[in-house]
C-alpha cells in the first residue's frame, strides 16, 4: 500500500517497505519480471487541518512532505520504480477519479440522496475526526455538534454484496475474509408487514415493514421499535407524547452509531402513543422509538420479541412490557414467567409454543409455515438483507477530488463534459473566518455556465472520499503517462490482478473492501476483465512506539530512521527490522539487538575480505576443531551452506524473514570457526561465501553489492551486479545426511542411541538395534515380545516382560 505524506517517514514505514523490497529482489533473482511501484495518497484531512492551523496551502504542505519522503525512501535502497510514481493530489491523477464517477453515473452506479452529517453551527460539516469529547464538540471552535441532513453522493456498492462474499481464488488471510463477510452481513429471513392501528391522532393503515431472520418468533412480538430516523415517527407520535419524543430524538441525534449499538449501554426509548397490528394474531402492540435501532440498517423498524432477543428483553424489563416465550427446547417449558434472560438458543430440537395453530411444530418448519401463510395474504415474503450500505463518497472538504457535476436551475444535475475534465481545485483558498469548506465561498470556482443551456449555474462543492483515490491506484502505476484513458488496457491485462499485496489488517473493511468493489464497477463499465484486484494478500504487523502506542508526532513516540542509518547504515536497519520477529506480528519498537545485527554484517565483511586472518587473543583461532580433519570440515561447510540455502529459499517465499536471517547468522558463525584454517579459501569455502552473499542480497543490497564487487576484482573477473545474478540452486545431495541417530527404548525407557546409515531400511535398523551392546545387556538374553519402529524408524521401542526389562 502506498503511504500518506503526513511528514517525515518513521521506522514503521521502513518496517513495511523493507521486506517488500526484499521480496521483489528475491523474485527478480528467480528470473521473474517484477514491478515495485511507489506513490503517495496525498489528499485527506491532515493536510487541510495543517492548512487551517498553520495558514499554509494544503498543496504546499503535502508536496513538501512528499519531497522529504522521497529522500528518505531512496535512503532505504528500495528498488521502487520512481518513473511510475503517482501522487493522488495531482490533477493528472484525480481527473480520472472524476471520469470514473461520470462513468458510474451513466451506468446507474452513482446517485444522490439525503443523509445525516455531523454539523457545527460555526464551521459547517465536520469529519468524524473533528468531533471531540463525550459531549461531541467541534475541534476548532468548541461548539456543540449536531446532526443535519444533506444531499450527498453515493456509489451503489450494494449491487455487489453477494459477489463480494465469494473469495474463490483469493489467497487472503482468513481473518480478513471473515471480517469482510461479517461487514457485508448477509441475512436470510422474511419481510413482514405490520399495519398501524387507528387512533385519535392517526387514521391507521400505514405499513411498517420489518425484516426478521426468525419468522418462527412472530407470535412473541409484543412491541415494535422504530429508529429515530424512521419517516413515520412524527406521524405516529400522539400529541401528549410529542415533547418527550422530540427531546429523545434530539439526544439520539448527538450519539454515534457505535454508541447506539454498544452492548454495554442501557437501552432507552419512548412510547409514541400508537399501536401496530401483529399480522399473525391481530394483536395490537405498542410502538416505541429507540436509538438502538438504526435508520440506515434494514427498514429502520424491528418487531421486538423480548423472550428471544437480549436487547428486546432488557428493553421490555425496563418498560414493563410483556415477555412471551414462543420457542422452547427439549428441556424447557412454555412458561415465560421463569425467564431470567432471553432464550436465544437455536437448536434443531426446538419447537413452537404459544403460537396458535403452529404450536408443537419444529421451529424451522413453523417459521416457514408462518411466512408462507403471510405471503399468501400479502403480508410478508421471503427476503435477504445485508448489513453493507452504499458507499457515501461526498465530503464537505476542500482537499480532495472535486465531484464533477453542475447544478442548473433549468436542467438540474448536469455532469461535467469529459472535455472539461479535470475540474481543478483552486490553488488559492480562504481558510480564514469559518471552518466550512472554502469552495463554497470561492466565487470563481463556484459559479459556472451550464453545459446544456449556457445559463448561470453552480458547481458541486463537495469533494470525494479519499478512498476513491486508493481504490484503483495500482492500475495507474501501470499507465502513468496514459493521456486518453485512466489505464493502458494492454499493460493492465498483462500485469493485473496484483500478484502480491501487503498492508495492515486494519484496512479489512475499508480500503480492501472498497478496492474489490471498485474493480467490479470498473469491470461492469468495460474497463477491465478481472473481478478482483489482488490475488494474494499479506497483513504485516505494526511497529509501535516505546510506549506501546501507534507512532505519531502528536504522541512524541516517533523513531526517526535517519538517525539509525547515520549510525549503523541502511543495511543494518533493514536487517534489524526483518529480524525483530515475525513480520505479521510487529510490536513495540526496541533498539535492543540492532548492535548484534551490525556485528553480523561486520563478521560477513571479515569472512569475505580476510578469510585467512585470525582472531586476536583467541588461541583456538586458525586451528581445526578437535576431531575434525580437513576433509570433514570441507564437507561440513558445504552441507551447512546448502541446508541454509534450502531453508532461506523457503523463508523468503513465506515471508519468514526473521528465521531467514537467523539461518544466515548460523552459517556465518560456522565460517568464522574455520577462518584462518587450511579450509579457508577452499572450493567449499568459496562456494559458501558466494551463497551467503547471494542469499543476503535481497535483504541487505548495499553491503552485498560492495563485497561482491570486491570478490570479482580480486579474482580479476569482469564486474557485474549481484542483483543481476540468478538465485542459486540447492544441491540436494549435499543436504542429505549420510547417517542418522535413532533413540532406542526398552518398555518405553530410553536405553541407547545408535547411529546408522541414513538409508537403512526396517530390517537393517532392527538388526543394528539388537547388535547394540547396551541393548543386549538390558535384554540379558530375553527374547523381545515386539520391536516397534515409530515415525518411519525415527525411534525404536522394544517390548519385553516387565520383570525382564532390568
Amino acid at each position: 500500500m502506498y503511504p500518506y505524506p503526513s511528514g517525515d517517514i518513521h521506522i514503521g514505514h521502513w518496517y513495511i517497505k523493507t521486506p517488500t523490497d526484499a521480496i521483489a529482489r528475491f523474485h527478480r533473482m528467480h528470473g521473474e519480471n517484477v514491478f515495485l511501484p511507489i506513490g503517495f495518497d496525498a489528499f485527506g484531512l491532515p493536510a487541510e487541518n495543517a492548512a487551517i492551523k498553520n495558514d499554509i496551502n494544503p498543496r504546499d504542505w503535502t508536496m513538501s512532505n512528499i519531497d522529504n519522503m522521497r529522500r528518505q525512501l531512496r535512503m532505504m535502497g528500495a528498488t521502487f520504480d520512481w518513473e511510475a510514481e503517482v501522487v493522488t493530489a495531482d490533477p493528472g491523477y484525480y481527473r480520472w477519479n472524476q471520469w470514473f464517477f461520470l462513468q458510474f453515473l451513466k451506468a446507474g452506479l452513482a446517485y444522490r440522496a439525503t443523509s445525516p452529517v455531523d454539523w457545527c453551527p460555526n464551521d459547517g460539516t465536520l469529519a468524524r475526526e473533528q468531533v471531540e469529547g463525550v459531549d461531541r464538540h467541534c475541534w476548532r471552535c468548541g461548539a456543540k455538534v449536531e446532526k443535519r441532513n444533506l444531499a450527498q453522493w453515493y456509489l451503489k456498492v450494494t449491487n455487489y454484496a453477494d459477489e463480494l462474499l465469494d473469495f474463490t481464488g483469493l489467497d487472503w488471510p482468513e481473518p480478513i475474509k471473515i471480517q469482510q463477510t461479517n461487514w457485508i452481513g448477509r441475512s436470510e429471513g422474511g419481510e413482514i408487514v405490520f399495519q398501524t392501528a387507528p387512533s385519535e391522532h392517526h387514521a391507521g393503515g400505514a405499513e411498517l415493514r420489518v425484516f426478521t431472520t426468525r419468522p418462527d418468533t412472530l407470535f412473541g412480538a409484543t412491541f415494535m421499535v422504530l429508529a429515530p430516523e424512521h419517516p413515520l415517527v412524527a406521524e405516529l407520535t400522539a400529541p401528549g407524547r410529542s415533547a418527550e419524543v422530540s427531546t429523545y430524538l434530539a439526544q439520539a441525534a448527538n450519539r454515534t452509531e457505535i454508541d447506539r449499538l454498544s452492548t454495554d449501554r442501557e437501552k432507552t426509548g419512548v412510547a409514541l402513543g400508537s399501536d401496530a397490528i401483529n399480522p399473525v394474531n391481530d394483536e395490537p402492540i405498542p410502538i416505541f422509538v429507540a436509538d438502538y435501532v438504526l435508520g440506515g440498517y434494514g427498514t429502520g423498524a424491528i418487531m421486538a420479541v423480548p423472550a428471544h432477543d437480549e436487547r428486546d428483553f432488557a428493553f421490555a424489563q425496563k418498560y414493563s412490557l410483556p415477555i412471551r416465550r414462543v420457542v422452547a427446547g427439549e428441556a424447557s417449558g412454555d412458561d415465560e414467567r421463569g425467564l431470567e434472560s432471553a432464550y436465544v438458543a437455536h437448536a434443531a430440537s426446538e419447537r413452537l409454543v404459544n403460537s396458535g395453530a403452529y404450536t408443537g411444530l419444529p421451529a424451522d418448519e413453523g417459521g416457514k409455515a408462518i411466512l408462507g401463510a403471510l405471503e399468501a395474504q400479502g403480508k410478508g415474503k421471503a427476503s435477504v438483507t445485508y448489513r453493507l450500505r452504499d458507499w457515501l463518497i461526498s465530503r464537505q472538504r476542500y482537499w480532495g477530488t472535486p465531484i464533477p457535476v453542475i447544478y442548473c436551475p433549468t436542467d438540474g444535475i448536469v455532469p461535467v463534459p469529459d472535455e472539461d475534465l479535470p475540474v481543478r481545485l483552486p490553488d488559492t483558498v480562504d481558510y480564514h473566518g469559518s471552518g466550512e469548506n472554502p469552495l463554497t465561498r470561492d466565487e470563481a470556482f463556484l459559479n459556472v455556465g451550464c453545459p446544456v443551456c449556457g445559463g448561470p449555474a453552480q458547481r458541486e462543492t463537495d469533494t470525494m472520499d479519499t478512498f476513491m483515490d486508493s481504490s484503483w491506484y495500482w492500475y495507474r502505476y501501470l499507465s502513468p503517462e496514459k493521456a486518453g484513458s485512466p489505464i493502458d488496457r494492454a499493460v493492465v491485462d498483462r500485469w493485473t490482478p496484483v500478484d502480491q499485496y501487503t498492508g495492515g489488517s486494519e484496512h479489512a473493511v475499508m480500503h480492501l473492501l472498497y478496492a474489490r468493489e471498485f474493480t467490479k464497477m470498473m469491470r461492469d463499465v468495460g474497463l477491465v476483465d478481472q473481478s478482483e484486484p489482488f490475488k494474494r494478500l499479506f497483513n504485516q504487523g505494526q511497529i509501535l512506539g516505546l510506549d506501546g502506542e501507534r507512532m505519531s508526532k502528536s504522541r512524541g513516540n516517533v523513531v526517526d530512521p535517519d538517525d539509525l542509518v547515520a549510525r549503523y547504515g541502511a543495511d543494518t536497519v533493514r536487517l534489524f527490522l526483518m529480524f525483530m520477529g515475525p513480520w505479521d506480528q510487529g510490536g513495540p519498537w526496541s533498539p535492543t539487538g540492532i548492535g548484534g545485527v551490525h556485528r553480523f554484517l561486520n563478521r560477513l565483511w571479515t569472512i569475505v575480505l580476510d578469510p585467512n586472518g585470525r582472531e586476536p587473543g583467541d588461541p583456538a583461532s586458525g586451528t581445526l576443531p578437535a576431531g575434525v580433519d580437513e576433509a570433514a570440515a570441507r564437507t561440513q561447510i558445504r552441507q551447512a551452506a546448502h541446508r541454509t540455502l534450502k531453508g532461506v529459499t523457503a523463508d523468503y517465499g513465506s515471508f519468514h524473514f526473521n528465521t531467514m536471517i537467523a539461518k544466515l547468522m548460523e552459517l556465518t558463525n560456522l565460517l568464522m570457526r574455520f577462518r584462518g584454517t587450511p579450509v579457508a579459501g577452499s572450493d567449499e569455502w568459496d562456494e559458501a561465501v558466494r551463497l551467503s552473499l547471494l542469499m543476503l542480497a535481497p535483504a541487505a543490497p548495499h553491503i552485498t553489492e560492495e563485497l561482491w564487487s570486491r570478490r570479482l576484482t580480486a579474482a580479476r573477473v569482469q564486474w557485474s551486479s549481484i542483483h543481476r545474478e540468478s538465485w542459486p540452486l540447492v544441491d540436494e545431495s549435499a543436504v542429505v545426511e549420510a547417517t542418522r541417530e535413532v533413540p532406542v527404548q526398552v518398555n518405553g525407557k530410553l536405553r541407547d542411541k545408535i547411529v546408522v546409515p541414513a538409508d537403512t531400511d526396517a530390517a537393517g535398523l532392527e538388526a543394528a538395534v539388537l547388535a547394540s551392546d547396551r541393548i543386549q545387556a538390558v535384554l540379558a538374553g530375553r527374547t523381545p515380545l515386539k520391536i516397534i519402529q515409530a515415525g518411519g524408524g525415527k525411534l525404536v521401542n522394544i517390548v519385553v516382560r516387565a520383570d525382564d526389562a532390568g
